[in-house]
């Protein structure tokens, strides 16, 4: 009897999906309903919005230091950093150090908005189909795979920038020399850079990733009529 059910459960999903599917392909062209070229420009303005909306709260001030979505935590060869200035009553010390590492993301975000639209630019019919046939993170996916390898090589030399301008550079060189100077303490020497640099990116994924669920999910979220129409058709 289970096997009925979860094989009855089973064709109703793939009779959805093929549903949606066929509806996507046979597209009327022309007068009041989607072309192909809407749909493609409706999931522009869906990652348009992400990071209009959501990547650009990313580049203020705790932007990533007070959103505990993207907040960058020490990594691990530092917690043990973080623990012993504690111990040894550098508390304050320690959180400052925590604080500039959000703060060298905040500064290099927005280096990203150039690349993200010149991403954007480049979605075809295709691209958009699977998108819209995709997960609730299916737009943020494909940005991802179209942007992560341009991003990190903008990103790294920015943060790397950022860190002096920040003051990260010598804040974090006097904590781990304080560190390394504690006895019975093995030395530490991490590339934070690279670190801080993977971290930002994930931070401005998941944050395009937010907008892209909201307009999936509520309908008050599709702001143009365009975003009404392209969505309706995954409801």
């Amino acid at each position: 009897m289970i096997r009925k059910i979860l094989a009855f459960i089973l064709i109703l999903n793939f009779t959805a999906c093929a549903e949606l599917q066929d509806v996507v392909n046979n597209l009327p062209q022309g007068g009041d309903v989607l072309s192909n070229a809407d749909i493609a420009s409706g999931l522009r303005q869906a990652l348009d919005l992400g990071i209009d909306k959501q990547v650009s709260k990313l580049t203020q001030k705790d932007g990533f230091f007070k959103n505990e979505l993207v907040k960058i935590a020490l990594p691990q060869e530092l917690q043990k950093v973080d623990k012993g200035l504690r111990d040894i009553g550098l508390g304050n010390l320690a959180d400052e150090g925590l604080k500039v590492l959000n703060r060298a993301a905040e500064d290099a975000v927005s280096e990203a908005t150039p690349i993200f639209i010149d991403a954007i630019k480049d979605i075809t019919f295709n691209d958009a189909k699977t998108i819209l046939l995709g997960n609730d993170d299916a737009a943020t996916q494909y940005l991802t795979s179209k942007t992560q390898t341009a991003l990190y090589d903008k990103f790294k030399p920015v943060i790397n920038s950022s860190f002096s301008k920040v003051g990260a550079d010598q804040i974090w060189e006097n904590l781990i020399n304080k560190y390394n100077a504690i006895p019975f303490t093995s030395n530490v020497n991490p590339d934070l850079t690279d670190y801080v640099t993977g971290e930002a990116l994930k931070g401005v994924y998941t944050m395009i990733a937010v907008e892209e669920k909201e307009i999936r999910s509520k309908v008050s979220s599709r702001t143009t009529s365009l975003l009404q129409k392209v969505f309706a058709l995954q409801d």
